[in-house]
């Protein structure tokens, strides 16, 4: 009777916080991709407000016309600058991700070894019995026919 591989609820934890870290880490890549996008969408709105701005000032503006377009072009480089900050921060949580997601591949790797080692072991001692069976078997076989003849 083969013997059951003792670490196996280790084995089972280290396969769960691999799919665990998997998935974190698609949930942070694809946050990242979305502040990415986010943040593109803010410089293209500011680039074509920029382009409205100079457009009017071509055509004649007043002081307060131009002031107000300065104005929210100075929110939306606020807004580009907290953006960027966000992305920062994605970018460190997606490279913490990644680390997390090599640790448990590595502690999986660790413990699938094991269990296989385990198999391997438990299947040699089988072939060793199996064989010892065997090599009884046929000496009571040839004991038998010694004494028959």
């Amino acid at each position: 009777m083969p013997k059951p591989f003792t670490l196996q609820p280790l084995l089972d934890l280290s396969q769960r916080k691999n799919e665990s870290a998997t998935r974190k880490l698609g949930e942070l890549t694809r946050q990242q991709l979305s502040e990415q996008k986010k943040l593109e969408t803010l410089l293209q709105f500011r680039k074509d407000y920029q382009d409205k701005f100079q457009a009017a000032s071509r055509n004649g503006m007043d002081s307060v016309g131009i002031s107000n377009f300065q104005n929210f072009l100075d929110r939306l480089d606020e807004a580009v600058q907290q953006q960027r900050g966000v992305i920062d921060q994605a970018n460190r949580s997606v490279l913490a991700g990644r680390q997390a997601l090599t640790e448990a591949q590595r502690s999986m790797k660790s413990f699938d070894t094991l269990a296989q080692r385990h198999a391997e072991t438990e299947q040699l001692q089988a072939r060793r019995t199996e064989q010892k069976m065997q090599d009884e078997q046929a000496g009571q076989f040839a004991a038998r026919n010694a004494s028959n003849e």
